[in-house]
């Protein structure tokens, strides 16, 4: 009765994986518009029973971009997991490197209606849910203020 009781009080989080995929100076980053909305994301997803994330990761950014990866070439992020606490889900976060000008992309048009390399300076419009999870990366509107900027001036 105990182990029932924990079970039904303990909170629950749906596991996913997301690559960050960037050309070799990360000034560049590979984001994709999906339904339902017009804003832009990451290739993600859920990780099916028993997929290691790693896995994940590969099956979901082959699925929605076209892009093969070996497991080797998928490194863990720093931090490599993101926990989303108010829609309890933690994404686990790797990162590839990729040529813009030599790599295909293939998108399928149901799942994700367009994909393109964006100036990792001056990215589209996101996802609340791509927003946040770039801040953790130093990257999209929520980063952190540069911390080698001078304080300002007190009146």
């Amino acid at each position: 009765m105990r182990r029932r009781i924990v079970r039904i009080a303990t909170p629950t989080y749906t596991l996913g994986s997301v690559v960050l995929v960037m050309d070799a100076d990360r000034t560049k980053l590979l984001m994709l518009r999906q339904p339902p909305g017009r804003r832009w994301s990451l290739p993600a997803g859920l990780l099916n029973r028993n997929e290691q994330p790693v896995e994940g990761a590969r099956r979901e950014l082959a699925e929605e971009t076209g892009i093969e990866a070996d497991l080797s070439e998928l490194a863990p992020a720093d931090p490599c997991a993101v926990v989303h606490t108010s829609g309890r889900w933690v994404d686990n976060v790797f990162r590839l490197t990729r040529d813009p000008e030599t790599t295909e992309i293939i998108v399928d048009g149901h799942e994700v209606w367009d994909a393109a390399w964006h100036p990792a300076d001056a990215l589209p419009e996101m996802t609340r849910a791509t927003a946040k999870l770039l801040s953790h990366y130093d990257l999209g509107p929520l980063r952190a203020a540069d911390p080698s900027a001078e304080p300002p001036a007190s009146a």
